[in-house]
């Protein structure tokens, strides 16, 4: 219990360093309104950040919205237990080194808290503390849709990895393009969503997951909503 204490004390330390680093704007981000000429509009948003694997059970959340002058607003990095049944949360350590997994999520909500597009990867992979001995990842992806078959659409999507056996490190990269249609915007040229997630995993046992979302367009009040567990 003590060592678990520590660890988690530990990790809400690192955590909370975190957040003042964890969330930029692109240096070439332009900060001019939108097609619309609203002034609530914000063109070519790049925000990118990186967050660590919790303890097994936990997950850590985090949100960045679009405040005004179309700058990040990072919220604070939070440890929370994880969602739904958490099995094998008390295994012993060496059997935690043998098999792991981590899942990570991005996603782009707009001011009422519709989520509008979504990145979402799953990694299992087994080490012997040396190397990553096997390594698999799965992506997926989900978009709202409107009535009359209009709203967001995946335009594009793919995965890859630099290793997934015998290596010290296996990096993972997911990535999905949306393009909107809809309400909002009957051209289909006005938004547009890029994820993309990297999830590396490593010998010994541990992991991290950083993120990046390009933004053709969007406004102050989007909120973009990531974590790993």
């Amino acid at each position: 219990m003590r060592n678990r204490i520590a660890l988690t004390a530990a990790l809400t330390t690192g955590l909370l360093a975190l957040t003042a680093v964890s969330a930029t704007a692109a240096p070439n981000e332009s900060r001019t309104a939108a097609a619309s000429g609203d002034a609530r509009a914000c063109a070519d948003v790049k925000l990118s950040g990186a967050l660590p694997v919790p303890p097994a059970g936990m997950a850590v959340r985090q949100n960045v919205s679009i405040g005004p002058d179309c700058a990040p607003v990072l919220g604070p990095a939070r440890l929370v237990p994880k969602a739904g049944p958490v099995a094998n949360a008390q295994a012993a350590p060496a059997a935690a080194l043998a098999d792991r997994q981590v899942r990570s999520w991005s996603e782009m909500y707009d001011c009422c808290n519709i989520r509008m597009t979504g990145l979402y990867t799953t990694s299992d992979w087994s080490s012997d503390g040396t190397v990553v001995t096997t390594s698999s990842t799965d992506a997926t992806q989900q978009w709202n849709r409107e009535p009359w078959n209009a709203g967001w659409s995946l335009k594009s999507s793919g995965k890859s990895a630099d290793c997934v056996a015998n290596c010290a490190v296996s990096t993972n990269v997911a990535d999905a393009s949306f393009t909107y249609k809809g309400i909002f915007d009957p051209t289909g040229n006005v938004y547009a969503n890029t994820h993309r997630s990297t999830v590396a995993l490593k010998a010994d046992g541990t992991a991290s997951c950083e993120f990046e979302v390009d933004l053709k367009n969007t406004f102050i009040g989007w909120n973009w909503q990531r974590g790993c567990e």
